[in-house]
């Protein structure tokens, strides 16, 4: 079945969806999409062909924004609140497929009361859903040594001490003009063709208001939990953190035992749980990055389910970012 585009009513371009319909296909049965956002990944799984899609996000405006079209799928669309981490339960059932398009979604960047973007002034919030602290409050209230620690293991920002040194000397912290001025003070001025000097920050502070990186391998192990044999995996990503946990999970889950030898016994390796029909991750074609920017660093991998039982989640051994005890290298 075609892909349709965007309509008057679905502003938002999802990223890698023609290439992600045409690696799961035929899309048929139950689906998930773990993060539904503005709709489009959900909305392009029933118009190719699923029988129902299980709609979570943990923002329950986004529900609220897709009352002008969600009625005319009726029961085939099923919108819960919630966390993706969750969606096994969520579920309620096994299920044929699952989508996960991360990070934070154009929509909620657009919107400048949500907070997330240094392009649009707002208050400082960043949080996905309406739980748990702020930005403001959590760079407000911690030590200059786990802010740094944060803007270098979330954001991989080599100035981290210097940004957290200046954070904590101008609190309190109230906007995202304040914030993004501040960081850009930091650092030396863009050449052309650069990025704004506070992406990093405000991509490492967004991961930690909303354990982005704790909700992802937990996701990922839900969503090996939730798919029956033979169900499909896709997971969208748009940074090198978030892509390396995901490739690290689904080879870990494909991995075999070696056969062994007389001087050294074979490996004992629990039996795959997913086969991995791409060998490299699916990154936009040129037709795509000519009409959608956002998608120029976003990375499609995608796993299938086997029989095997699903896993206990070792996050260490799919090495997910996590801040270091005490203050760690920065």
């Amino acid at each position: 079945m075609p892909v349709s585009g965007p309509s008057d009513n679905d502003p938002h371009i999802p990223v890698l969806i023609r290439p992600l319909i045409e690696a799961v296909a035929p899309v048929s049965g139950i689906w998930v999409d773990g993060t539904f956002g503005a709709g489009g990944y959900t909305r392009q799984l029933l118009d190719a062909g699923a029988d129902q899609v299980i709609a979570i996000d943990r923002d329950s405006r986004v529900f609220e924004m897709a009352e002008s079209w969600a009625g005319q799928y009726g029961p085939r669309l099923k919108l819960v609140e919630g966390v993706f981490s969750d969606l096994d339960r969520l579920a309620g059932q096994p299920v044929d497929g699952v989508v996960l398009d991360l990070g934070v979604s154009s929509m909620q960047l657009d919107q400048a009361e949500r907070g997330f973007s240094f392009l649009r002034d707002g208050p400082l919030d960043m949080r996905m859903g309406s739980d748990g602290p702020s930005a403001a409050d959590l760079l407000n209230s911690a030590d200059e040594a786990r802010i740094a620690d944060v803007l270098y293991h979330f954001g991989e920002e080599r100035a981290s001490r210097r940004i957290a040194r200046a954070i904590v000397a101008a609190r309190p912290l109230s906007s995202t003009s304040q914030l993004a001025e501040l960081v850009a003070s930091q650092l030396p001025r863009p050449r052309p063709g650069q990025s704004n000097p506070a992406t990093r920050s405000f991509q490492a502070i967004r991961i930690w208001v909303n354990d982005e990186f704790g909700q992802l391998a937990e996701g990922l192990a839900a969503a090996e939990r939730a798919l029956k044999p033979g169900g499909r995996l896709a997971v969208v990503s748009f940074h090198s953190l978030e892509d390396r946990v995901v490739k690290r999970f689904l080879q870990s889950r494909a991995a075999k035992a070696g056969g062994g030898s007389r001087h050294a016994p074979a490996e004992q390796v629990e039996a795959p749980t997913f086969t991995l029909p791409f060998r490299r991750a699916i990154s936009a074609d040129e037709a795509e990055l000519s009409s959608n920017p956002r998608s120029r660093s976003a990375f499609l991998r995608v796993g299938i389910r086997t029989e095997a039982p699903a896993r206990d989640l070792d996050a260490n051994r799919i090495a997910v970012p996590s801040l270091p005890q005490k203050g760690g290298r920065r």
